[in-house]
């Protein structure tokens, strides 16, 4: 059992969070990712302010060319409006993964802003580590006027379910003046003004070993870089909390690893990658072990969308979600105890050929994490993370909360047995030697921290 000094300093740091004072009417919570790509437009369509993307990518495909033409339609009608994208440096001047680096995005931010001359929607490039393997861009929340618009998603066909395929996540719409001036205003002085931020849209770009030393003094700047606000908001009522965090030491991080343990009944995970920082999954078994219940929601490895059929050419890159499965197998099988028992329930997503990208945590009826944080190692220390902690004490967000659990369970089946989880001798022939050969020289590991 954890001691009451130990119990007491968990709660003593989400205590001590500044919160701003929300009011549930302004809580809204989608619930399918085509709801999501219909509000995300309504809301560009009827800015008068503002309007902030900020994402991974926003791709050229249809999802993400009608978000763009939106964006420069908004802007026609009303010059006033300051319009900015925000993206990924590196990942958006390279192809898919195995594809050439031609007619990238950022050719095609460029020539739409050669289109459209006289409207400028400026679209800068984050780069958040000299190399994209070693850290990207994943800050969420595209902001229009006061209200905030949550997602782990990015911009494209599937994130937006533009055609036949979706990929899954969650979204919400919290209207709020404070929260949305903060994350805005932290935006402005940290991204866009950035020292080794530079535009995508021109055609004179500079190369990314031009800047490495940029890149590097701006990381640094970016791990010190913390939301500073007053709250306004009590411990009694219902508020929110916006954190960020670059680096195994961000407050992003110390509160996700004080927020577990401060479930008195229930803790809920959801997270695409089995792949959890030893320092959660110790939480996980402090909590099993006090007689807490702890449920996880992962995606099937068919529902990872590095995910390759077996009927398709093989690329290293389709290792991983066997990599992710062979995490939770381990996982599980040091666990079954609790499994049989009812205390650890692991349910895996999968809906046809569909993919699965959610991530979050619900601790009781209290509390509720947004993020875009995969709660992994890369996002742990790498990658540019942000969260928005929703505390309810009051218990007035349980109809929005209960519906969209219900529906992220529906298409679910719980492991009963870690031998229900395939292992590596039943993978394809590919896949197992490609693992076996990882395994022999340890580059499995060194993987695990960087995907």
């Amino acid at each position: 059992m954890l001691s009451k000094f130990k119990r007491n300093k968990h709660q003593q740091h989400l205590a001590q969070l500044p919160k701003l004072s929300q009011s549930v009417d302004d809580v809204e919570t989608l619930f399918s990712p085509a709801d999501f790509r219909e509000v995300l437009l309504q809301k560009i369509a009827s800015a008068t302010r503002r309007i902030c993307i900020v994402a991974l990518y926003l791709e050229q495909d249809d999802a993400g060319k009608a978000v763009l033409a939106a964006l420069y339609q908004a802007k026609q009608q009303r010059p006033e409006i300051e319009v900015t994208v925000l993206v990924d440096w590196h990942r958006a001047q390279r192809g898919r993964i195995g594809a050439a680096a031609t007619n990238t995005n950022a050719d095609w931010y460029y020539r739409m802003a050669e289109e459209h001359s006289g409207v400028d929607i400026p679209v800068h490039g984050v780069p958040v580590n000299t190399r994209e393997a070693l850290g990207v861009l994943h800050f969420k929340g595209f902001i229009v006027d006061d209200c905030v618009i949550y997602s782990g998603a990015s911009v494209n066909d599937v994130y937006l379910h533009q055609h036949d395929k979706y990929r899954y996540d969650r979204y919400q719409v919290i209207c709020n003046p404070q929260l949305s001036d903060i994350m805005y205003n932290w935006m402005q002085q940290n991204l866009v003004r950035g020292r080794a931020v530079h535009r995508l849209d021109r055609l004179h770009r500079p190369k990314s070993p031009e800047i490495k030393n940029d890149i590097r003094l701006f990381r640094q700047e970016l791990r010190d870089a913390s939301f500073h606000f007053q709250g306004n908001a009590d411990n009694e009522q219902l508020a929110v909390t916006p954190l960020v965090g670059l680096g195994k030491t961000s407050l992003l991080n110390k509160t996700i690893y004080h927020l577990m343990p401060c479930t008195e009944q229930k803790l809920v995970i959801c997270t695409p990658y089995f792949n959890l920082p030893a320092v959660l999954v110790r939480n996980i078994i402090q909590l099993l072990r006090e007689g807490k219940q702890v449920e996880i929601i992962v995606g099937d490895k068919t529902a990872n969308d590095f995910y390759i059929p077996e009927d398709q050419p093989f690329k290293i890159i389709g290792a991983l979600p066997y990599l992710y499965e062979i995490n939770l197998r381990r996982f599980l099988s040091r666990l079954q105890y609790y499994v049989n028992s009812g205390q650890l329930i692991v349910r895996l997503w999968k809906d046809e050929d569909n993919s699965y990208h959610l991530k979050g945590m619900w601790v009781d009826d209290e509390w509720m994490l947004l993020t875009g944080n995969n709660l992994n190692p890369r996002a742990w220390r790498l990658d540019l993370e942000n969260a928005i902690l929703i505390h309810d004490p009051k218990h007035e967000l349980t109809t929005q909360r209960d519906h969209e659990l219900e529906l992220i369970r529906t298409h679910t089946t719980v492991v009963q047995h870690y031998r229900d989880l395939q292992s590596i001798a039943e993978y394809p022939i590919k896949v197992r030697k490609l693992i076996r050969r990882l395994r022999r020289i340890r580059i499995d590991r060194l993987i695990s921290r960087i995907l």
